[in-house]
């Protein structure tokens, strides 16, 4: 690799010195790679940790000063910069290599950001942030060349205290501390446009993986996206905590938030949805009456396996629990034989009484609290068991799983709680 030893700048050759430098970091660090930390003491490790981030700092500096410099590097190629060489010599993705340019370009302009990031004081992550904050403020036209100096000089000080993430946080509000009458009413307006774009953002995907799972993604709006995560969470902690307290071991947390999306959906009350095709808003499940007496048997979701999705029989039993769920029963030839009504589910004045008189979930050793549990009919509805509070149980959405899992059966013990046993 060549580093310039035929360009002659002011009568010197700076090449040799140039190649020897860059020999002597080179033998250092693989003199260093040779030994072993697992022998080093722990201040040694510490003073090497904190030495190397003071040193990546000041390489980002070198490599963004000759960065800064690299319009011959264009030239040579053709390009409006040195990315396209960056891509084929170095194998950085152009976007990466663009970016990097930008940065070199945006410390070039403030002194004390590249004068802080080649002494090792910032890093190269904080003076990409501190670099952002400042081109925000300069290319506002209210502000002024002193409030720019200023908000960098405070930038730079707080880069010595803070994470780069709560120095974006503080960037965005620098100008509070430099003229505190003009930020609050440039704050006022930056939040509505950006809850503005933010709805122009919002969106949501829905798919099915065809493995017994939907997936989905989106973007919400903040507001909306922190009212979403915080009722998720309060649907995954009576699960989480109930673990806890047995000491089973917690499954990873974002299941736990799946379970309680799932949940969520589960408990939404159909009278505060909206009405759908001249109807309020329910789902169908379709069954044939073979199929429905099966433990193994196959439900449609929906009117149609064109339209809809399969589910199994003793998923079907269990949604038909809630009252978002209309199950429809056919024969043999499609007749309509029996469609649950909502007289046959738990009506809320019951649900109310089977809380005061059960307090939890009646499955032997559990004690997810009532709000949590849904009402089941021990004497299945599909076979003609009564909606009334003496065939009623409590049961969190676990055991409720378990209670039509043809897997698993269930029996009432004398003291009202219902033990599950996985079938033999």
């Amino acid at each position: 690799m060549s580093l310039g030893r035929d360009i002659d700048h002011w009568g010197t050759n700076p090449g040799e010195a140039i190649d020897a430098a860059l020999s002597a970091i080179e033998t250092a660090l693989h003199d260093l790679l040779a030994t072993d930390p697992a022998y080093w003491r722990t201040g040694q490790k510490k003073d090497l940790l904190e030495r190397l981030e003071k040193l990546q700092a000041q390489q980002a500096a070198l490599r963004l000063r000759v960065l800064a410099s690299a319009g011959d590097i264009a030239d040579e190629t053709g390009d409006k910069d040195a990315s396209a060489w960056m891509r084929a010599e170095l194998l950085v993705d152009k976007a990466a290599a663009r970016s990097q340019i930008k940065l070199a370009t945006s410390v070039a302009r403030y002194e004390l950001v590249a004068a802080s990031l080649a002494e090792g004081d910032v890093s190269q992550e904080k003076a990409r942030v501190i670099t952002t904050a400042l081109d925000k403020i300069d290319a506002d036209p209210v502000a002024s060349a002193e409030d720019l100096v200023l908000a960098e000089k405070l930038l730079v000080d707080y880069a010595g205290r803070l994470t780069a993430n709560e120095l974006r946080i503080v960037g965005k509000k620098i100008l509070a501390e430099i003229d505190p009458a003009w930020f609050e009413d440039a704050e006022a307006k930056a939040l509505l446009a950006e809850e503005e774009r933010a709805q122009q953002k919002t969106a949501l995907r829905v798919w099915d993986n065809h493995d017994g799972t939907v997936g989905f993604d989106g973007v919400l709006p903040t507001a909306i996206g922190m009212r979403f995560k915080r009722l998720v969470e309060a649907y995954a902690q009576p699960r989480k905590q109930q673990l806890l307290d047995k000491g089973t071991p917690l499954p990873p947390w974002e299941r736990l938030l799946g379970q309680g999306f799932a949940r969520l959906l589960e408990t939404i009350d159909p009278a505060a949805l909206p009405r759908h095709g001249g109807d309020a808003t329910t789902i169908n499940v379709v069954i044939s009456l073979e199929e429905l007496r099966k433990d193994l048997g196959i439900a449609t979701l929906g009117y149609d396996e064109t339209n809809g999705a399969t589910i199994s029989a003793a998923e079907a039993r269990r949604m038909a629990c809630n009252a978002t769920i209309i199950p429809w029963v056919l024969s043999g030839d499609s007749e309509v034989l029996d469609k649950g009504r909502e007289s046959r589910l738990f009506q809320p004045i019951q649900r109310k009484a089977l809380r005061l008189q059960q307090k939890s979930c009646q499955a032997e050793g559990c004690d997810v609290p009532p709000e949590w549990c849904d009402a089941h009919h021990l004497d299945p509805w599909a076979a003609g068991g009564k909606t009334n509070l003496k065939d009623g149980a409590l049961l969190c959405l676990h055991h409720h799983r378990l209670a039509h899992n043809p897997a698993y059966v269930h029996e009432r013990l004398p003291d009202g709680t219902i033990r599950f046993t996985r079938r033999p």
